[in-house]
């Protein structure tokens, strides 16, 4: 299923950003050229961090960016850098973050699969180092092949 959602057009590895903003920003950009979202969903991402804070950093190294479907998410959607220096969110347990995958939905209901699909891939440790190691998409995209075997 990953693999349908993180296509080669949506996958960035060793990107280089100056901070966490500029991380979500590249991620939303990349939902945004793949017409997953429109602008106004990447300003939304960024405006959630601010104000919630580094929720979406869910463990060490790895954040999950997001905003809510009515921000301006057109279809689900997923994309994932890897970053070549990693970056500080402001969450004590788990910065710096290296992998930023961001995604959208269009509802509350339409993306649980992929997120599902998601968190079984990222469960196991070998598949988050296999991310931050890669040096191509193919090998992230034969990761994810694997997966529904």
């Amino acid at each position: 299923m990953l693999e349908s959602y993180l296509t080669d057009e949506v996958i960035r590895l060793q990107a280089e950003v100056d901070d966490w903003e500029s991380a979500v920003r590249m991620g939303g950009q990349l939902l945004l050229d793949a017409q997953k979202c429109y602008p106004e969903y990447i300003e939304a991402m960024v405006r959630t961090v601010r104000e919630m804070g580094p929720y979406m950093v869910l463990a060490p190294g790895l954040a999950l960016a997001h905003a809510r479907p009515e921000d301006g998410a057109r279809e689900v959607g997923l994309s994932l850098l890897t970053l070549k220096t990693p970056v500080e969110f402001g969450s004590k347990a788990n910065d710096p973050v290296e992998l930023v995958i961001s995604f959208c939905a269009i509802d509350k209901d339409s993306h649980v699969d992929v997120l599902k699909a998601l968190a079984g891939f990222l469960r196991k440790e070998e598949n988050q180092q296999l991310l931050r190691d890669a040096e191509t998409v193919d090998q992230i995209l034969t990761a994810f092949e694997k997966q529904n075997e």
